[in-house]
C-alpha cells in the first residue's frame, strides 16, 4: 500500500526538518541505481543522524509494515539500494552518520559510523600512522555501511582479505528497532554464534548496520609498483606464486589486465600512456609494500622479475620511479570500467574461481562466448590474486547496431558464463553482491539447503519482510 501522509509526519517528527527529503529534486538521486538499470519511487528519503533515530524509524516501519531500503553511496552494480517503482518503500540514507567514534592505534582498531566515506576512513587510519586497506575505485563516494552490506572486495584482498575480514564488531539496528550492540575490539571472543557475519554481505535485508569496529594494519614504509607484460594468464599465476614466496606474502595487489583493457583506457581516458614500448596480450599490475628499505625492496623485485623472465613467466616490466608514475599505472587499472562504458554497451560478469583454475576458465569461457556470437570482444580483467575476474563482453569495434540489439545477447551469454562457473564450483557474484540483478541467478545456482537456511534467518529476523524487499531473496 502507498505510504500514508500520517506516516511521513511520524518520520518527520523523529528526524526533524533536516532529516527528511521530500522534494522531487532532492529525492531524485536516490531513485536510480549506479548503472541506471533500475528506477524506483519513494515519497521521502530519511536521513537519521544517530543510531537512536534509525531504531525509531525501523520500530515504526515494522509496526506499520513499511518497506525500508537502506542506501550508502549508491555505487551498487546490482540495484541493491534502489526502491521499488510503486512508491511503497522509504529510503534510509546514513550519509549524516559519518563520525569516527574511536581510534585505537595500539589495538590497531577504529570505530566508524556507517555513513563514513571510505576515503575518510582511510585518512582517519593514516592520521594515527595506520592503514585501513580496503581500496575501491569508488572510495571517494562509497560508504562503510555499503561496503559492509555488500562485503566489498577491491584491489588489496590478496593480502588483507574482503571487508568481512577487516571487521571485529558491529552495531546493527534490527528490523523491529532493537539495537544489537557488538562493537568489540577483541580478536578472540568465543561466546557463541558470531552474529557479525550474518549482516556483512546481507545487503540490508536483515537490518541496518550503523557502526563498525575495523581492523587496522601497519602502514608500509615503502611500496614498489610495477607493470609487467606476461605471456598469458597461466604465466601470471606462476609469477604471483613466485613473488608471494619471495616476499613472505607482502604482495598486496596483483591485477590481470588484457591488451584490450589497456587499449580502451588509452582510447577514452586522458593523461594516460602505454607504460611499455611494445604491445603484449596480457599484463599484470603488481604492488608490494614492506617495512624494509626502499632500495632493498626494489632490488628484490627486480631480481625476482629477472628470474621470472628467465623462467618464461614474464616478458618485460617497468617499475614506477615516483608517485606520479605509480598513480598513472593505477589510473590504467581503475579506468578500465570507464573506458569500457565510454566505448559502448557491455555484458558484465563478476565471477570467481580458484586462482589455479582462472587461466583455464578464461580460455573456456571465451570459447563459449564465441559460440554464442562471434561478433563480440572479451574484456577479462581483475583480481587474479584472489580469483575474482570481471569477465565482460563488448561488441566489435565496427559494431553499427544499437545497444539494445547487442544486449539481446545477454541472456545466452550470462547462461553460458554462469553455467560454466557452476561447473568450476565458483561464484556468480565475487564482490558486487546480488541485489535485484542477480536474485534469480542466485536461486538457480545456490545450494538449495543454503538457500533454505538463508530464508529461515530472514523470516526469523524480519518476519514482515520490511528490510530491502525484493533484494537477494
Amino acid at each position: 500500500m502507498p505510504i500514508h501522509a500520517d506516516s511521513i509526519n511520524v518520520f518527520r517528527s523523529i528526524l526533524g526538518p533536516e532529516g527528511i527529503l521530500e522534494s522531487p529534486s532532492d529525492v531524485e538521486p536516490f531513485l536510480v541505481d549506479h548503472r541506471k538499470l533500475y528506477r524506483g519511487s519513494t515519497p521521502c528519503v530519511l536521513r537519521p543522524n544517530s543510531t537512536e533515530q534509525v531504531s525509531q524509524i525501523l520500530q515504526y516501519s515494522h509496526e506499520q509494515r513499511i518497506g525500508v531500503v537502506p542506501v550508502g553511496g549508491n555505487t551498487s552494480y546490482c540495484g541493491g539500494a534502489t526502491p521499488s517503482s510503486d512508491g511503497t518503500q522509504v529510503v534510509v540514507s546514513l550519509g549524516r552518520m559519518r563520525k569516527v567514534r574511536a581510534l585505537d592505534p595500539l589495538n590497531y582498531t577504529m570505530t566508524l559510523e556507517a555513513g563514513c566515506v571510505l576515503a575518510e576512513a582511510q585518512r582517519a587510519a593514516a592520521s594515527v600512522e595506520r592503514l585501513f586497506p580496503l581500496s575501491l575505485g569508488s572510495e571517494g563516494s562509497c560508504q562503510i555501511g555499503g561496503n559492509l552490506s555488500t562485503n566489498a572486495g577491491g584491489t588489496a584482498v590478496l593480502r588483507y582479505g574482503m571487508m568481512r575480514d577487516l571487521i571485529l564488531g558491529l552495531e546493527v539496528v534490527l528490523p523491529d528497532g532493537r539495537v544489537l550492540k557488538s562493537l568489540s575490539g577483541l580478536r578472540k571472543d568465543n561466546t557463541g554464534y558470531d552474529l557479525r557475519d550474518l549482516f556483512i554481505g546481507a545487503e540490508g535485508t536483515l537490518g541496518i548496520i550503523t557502526a563498525a569496529t575495523c581492523k587496522l594494519f601497519s602502514r608500509p614504509a615503502f611500496v614498489t609498483t610495477a607493470f609487467i607484460a606476461v605471456p598469458n594468464p597461466l604465466a601470471a599465476v606462476r609469477l604471483l606464486s613466485r613473488l608471494r614466496a619471495a616476499t613472505s606474502d607482502a604482495v598486496s595487489t596483483f591485477e590481470l589486465i588484457p591488451r584490450i583493457g589497456l587499449d580502451l583506457v588509452l582510447k577514452h581516458i586522458t593523461n594516460v600512456r602505454d607504460p611499455l614500448d611494445e604491445h603484449h596480450d596480457w599484463y599484470v599490475l603488481l604492488e608490494i609494500g614492506t617495512g624494509r628499505l626502499a632500495s632493498d625492496l626494489r632490488d628484490q623485485v627486480q631480481d625476482e622479475l629477472a628470474a621470472a623472465m628467465d623462467a618464461g613467466e614474464a616478458l618485460t616490466a617497468v617499475i614506477a620511479e615516483n608517485d606520479a608514475q605509480r598513480e598513472m599505472l593505477w589510473r590504467i587499472r581503475e579506468s578500465i570500467p570507464e573506458g569500457q562504458r565510454k566505448d559502448g554497451p557491455s555484458i558484465k560478469h563478476d565471477v570467481s574461481v580458484t586462482t589455479t583454475e582462472l587461466p583455464r576458465f578464461i580460455e573456456e569461457a571465451s570459447r563459449l562466448i564465441r559460440e554464442v556470437s562471434s561478433a563480440t570482444r572479451i574484456v577479462a580483467y581483475g583480481h587474479l590474486g584472489d580469483g575474482n575476474l570481471h569477465f565482460n563482453v563488448s561488441p566489435p569495434e565496427d559494431y553499427s547496431g544499437s545497444s539494445d540489439e547487442f544486449l539481446q545477447l545477454a541472456a545466452p551469454i550470462n547462461r553460458a558464463v554462469h553455467d560454466l562457473i557452476a561447473r568450476y564450483g565458483g561464484s556468480i557474484s565475487a564482490e558486487h553482491g546480488i541485489g535485484r540483478l542477480k536474485r534469480d541467478e542466485l536461486a538457480r545456482y545456490k545450494d538449495p539447503v543454503a538457500l533454505a537456511v538463508m530464508r529461515t534467518i530472514k523470516a526469523a529476523l524480519d518476519p514482515h519482510g520490511i528490510m530491502n524487499p525484493g533484494k537477494v531473496l
